[in-house]
């Protein structure tokens, strides 16, 4: 079925126009041919983990792993637009034969509009080699709208549907280049991803499961430190950490998305932001440090940075009336409300400062449990950041002090991620 074929209409009640088949391509179909840009050997993967402490967590590589970038059809935000993503294969080769099953993976954010996963040097791309495609999955992580090859004008941050589509036909463009790179699948799915990766991963397991199981096996998600509750984030009196760049990242691109969250951007930012926040994210030279650093958007405490940036009384507004644009929008992007098929693996450390999981991970476990879903588990990997990275195995407890600022700081970002991640490659052994 091609999703983008334009209905012919009579141009004039005099004269019927024919119309013939449209160029557009399926979803996921594959824009350009599929490119083995490397393959990693076990031995080069080996010497990765080893060298970075990873080895003890991910194990010794089972496989080489071919590492292959994909531009493949997507649909855009909005009805009807027709755009593209980018992203990459890892498809387990030399001695790992015989069908794999694919992980579909989402990645977290960031900002910086360059950056591919289809990039052998990428820190995520090499995790994601050495933690499943070294030991015989085949992996599909997609760079989004907006990144990277897309030509899609914005990033739709933290937009459900948008980002299932992006990540279902990442899986759909994985099937079709397999062939042309030698990976067999063997027709299992598991969905994963971290921070916003993880409501990506949710939202395209809920739609795969909803709206395509005919076609999609899928056998299992795991679902890592993701935002699930965002209208119950915007309501917490304790804003979370770098929130500043969050919130308006979400909030500008649900204006581009829906066109009504408000009228006038100088009406929610304040001078100077207010004149260039709208294209900002993602950004052409800056990832989520070099920006924050840069200026652009205000430093000092997440609480003392949300002032500066946002007009008096707006945020008030927000955590307060119900029919709040922003709030409405953040809504309709809550990932509640569904029962999974699959088995469902929830990740995250209680010490979490940027996606709290008392805002997101328990709310969503608290959802299911409600909803009568017994094939959904919890996980807190706190324990282990502790142990690995805490002061004599306990977190640091001085918030004035470097070592609570390193701590807390590198948590979300660097801790907690293979961990968790680790968690989900047990989680798809059991159904592999």
């Amino acid at each position: 079925m091609n999703y983008f074929r334009l209905t012919c209409v009579a141009a004039a009640a005099a004269m019927l126009v024919a119309c013939g088949g449209s160029d557009d391509p399926d979803r996921g179909e594959l824009i350009d041919p599929a490119v083995v840009l490397t393959t990693l050997t076990a031995a080069q993967i080996d010497a990765g983990t080893a060298s970075s402490g990873l080895q003890a967590l991910v194990g010794k590589a089972s496989c080489d792993v071919k590492v292959v970038a994909l531009n493949y059809a997507t649909p855009g935000a909005r009805a009807g637009e027709l755009s593209n993503a980018s992203g990459v294969m890892l498809v387990p080769a030399g001695a790992c034969t015989g069908p794999a099953p694919l992980v579909a993976h989402a990645r977290g954010t960031d900002v910086l509009k360059t950056r591919t996963l289809a990039n052998p040097q990428d820190p995520e791309t090499f995790l994601l080699a050495a933690m499943f495609a070294a030991h015989g999955y085949a992996v599909v992580a997609t760079d989004y709208l907006g990144y990277a090859k897309s030509s899609y004008g914005f990033h739709p941050y933290l937009h459900a549907d948008s980002e299932a589509t992006t990540v279902i036909d990442s899986v759909r463009a994985a099937r079709n280049a397999a062939g042309s790179v030698a990976a067999s699948l063997s027709g299992k799915v598991m969905f994963t991803g971290y921070s916003q990766g993880g409501h990506a991963s949710m939202a395209a397991q809920r739609a795969a499961e909803r709206d395509y199981g005919n076609e999609f096996n899928v056998a299992a998600g795991a679902h890592l430190a993701g935002p699930y509750n965002l209208s119950g984030s915007l309501r917490s009196p304790q804003p979370a950490a770098v929130a500043q760049l969050f919130a308006p990242y979400m909030l500008t691109s649900f204006q581009k998305v829906y066109g009504n969250v408000y009228t006038d951007v100088k009406t929610v930012f304040k001078a100077p932001y207010a004149g260039y926040i709208e294209t900002l994210m993602p950004n052409a030279t800056m990832g989520n440090t070099a920006l924050l650093a840069s200026g652009l958007l205000p430093g000092g405490t997440t609480s003392a940075a949300l002032d500066a940036l946002f007009q008096p009384g707006y945020l008030d507004s927000v955590r307060t009336v119900d029919s709040q644009p922003f709030y409405v929008a953040a809504k309709k992007n809550d990932l509640l409300g569904w029962t999974p098929k699959a088995k469902v693996l929830l990740c995250g450390g209680s010490g979490d400062p940027t996606v709290p999981p008392a805002l997101h991970q328990a709310v969503m476990k608290a959802d299911f449990d409600r909803r009568g879903a017994s094939n959904v588990v919890s996980v807190d990997v706190d324990p282990y950041v502790q142990a690995a990275y805490g002061i004599n195995g306990v977190a640091p407890t001085d918030p004035t002090s470097a070592a609570f600022a390193t701590y807390y700081g590198s948590y979300h970002g660097v801790y907690e991620p293979p961990l968790c991640l680790a968690q989900a490659k047990g989680w798809f052994d059991t159904v592999r």
